[in-house]
């Protein structure tokens, strides 16, 4: 019962520690965005989504990089197939606690490098490449360990194919997990002690 008890407490502090620190240098972000989600109710019917699962490791505070996994498709009745990929590396910048403006949220921006395509099935065009992203977001702590993101972002698309560029404006939406790295549970660790 005892060992319990430590145990529960030890969580508890590892989870403590972790709201003041979710962005501190040794940390892991793990989650991912969503874009473009679309569930045409009306002809054509159209379906349409695009997943971006993200990890990224904190090397300074405020400051991660990563990597990143894209893929969307968009799909309607009697029309051509779009498919789109990407894979790369991401970085982050939170900015900091001075410019707060919500008591959970802090401003960051993103910027992505990769390669991606976009594929349109039925002979329609397609371009791959280079595929870059930048753009500013909110992540808004409703735990924390857990914050929920808006990322509005261009994304171009350099390469060869049909099109040799392709070029948007992306608003998306997401959460990412926020883990304590084993500096954060070590410090965690010596301030029980």
């Amino acid at each position: 019962m005892k060992k319990n008890l430590l145990k529960f407490l030890f969580a508890g502090l590892l989870f403590a520690g972790s709201a003041q620190a979710q962005i501190q240098k040794g940390n892991v972000m793990v989650g991912g965005n969503l874009t473009n989600i679309n569930l045409g109710l009306d002809a054509p019917n159209v379906f349409s989504i695009d997943i971006t699962p993200k990890a990224a490791w904190f090397i300074e505070d405020n400051l991660a990089v990563g990597g990143y996994v894209n893929f969307g498709l968009e799909t309607a009745k009697n029309s051509a197939t779009t498919t789109s990929y990407g894979v790369g590396a991401l970085g982050r910048y939170y900015a900091g606690k001075d410019v707060e403006v919500l008591k959970h949220g802090r401003f960051f921006a993103e910027a992505t490098v990769g390669v991606g395509g976009v594929n349109v099935s039925n002979g329609g065009g397609n371009t791959n490449g280079l595929d870059l992203s930048v753009g500013p977001g909110f992540a808004y702590f409703i735990t924390p360990n857990i914050g929920l993101e808006t990322l509005v972002k261009y994304k171009g698309l350099v390469g060869f194919g049909s099109s040799t560029m392709q070029n948007n404006l992306n608003l998306s939406f997401g959460f990412q997990i926020y883990l304590p790295g084993r500096g954060t549970a070590k410090k965690v660790k010596g301030d029980m002690n």
